[in-house]
């Protein structure tokens, strides 16, 4: 599936459409948007340097996350799939910039790219990994450009 988005205004709207489906610009934008699609009312904010941001009083809880600051064993230390196999956290929505990094990932998940398009805006690519669009109940969402 791929879906344009010419400005920021429609990279909020599709994460707001995602946030709210049963799922649950640049890559931040987007997580903006299904946060709000959450009805998340807390700024959404990048965790660039605080690796993770929890947003909990939404419809399903929000966990950003954003690996770009780190490598292999530093990722590994932090067990971050306790997010999408619900240790020590409710089960909600696992939004991960840079899941590039990641040596595994959830079982099912919403992997989208975001494409640069120049003056165009960009372009979002959505493929949904470990299930299909229609039978899919994925627990994680992959972003990367």
């Amino acid at each position: 599936m791929i879906i344009d988005l010419p400005d920021r205004e429609a990279t909020v709207n599709l994460g707001e459409k995602l946030g709210q489906t049963d799922l649950g610009a640049g890559k931040t934008t987007l997580v903006q948007g299904i946060g709000l699609g959450l009805g998340i009312q807390e700024p959404i904010a990048s965790p660039t340097f605080t690796l993770v941001n929890e947003y909990n009083e939404g419809r399903l809880p929000l966990y950003h996350l954003d690996l770009y600051r780190l490598q292999g064993q530093d990722i590994e230390a932090l067990y971050l799939e306790n997010y999408w196999q619900g240790i020590e956290v409710d089960l909600g929505i696992v939004a991960i910039e840079w899941s590039e990094r990641l040596t595994f990932l959830p079982d099912n998940y919403l992997e989208i790219t975001l494409l640069d398009r120049g003056e165009q805006g960009r372009r979002a690519l959505l493929n949904f990994v470990g299930g299909d669009e229609k039978n899919s109940d994925p627990t994680g969402i992959a972003i990367s450009t």
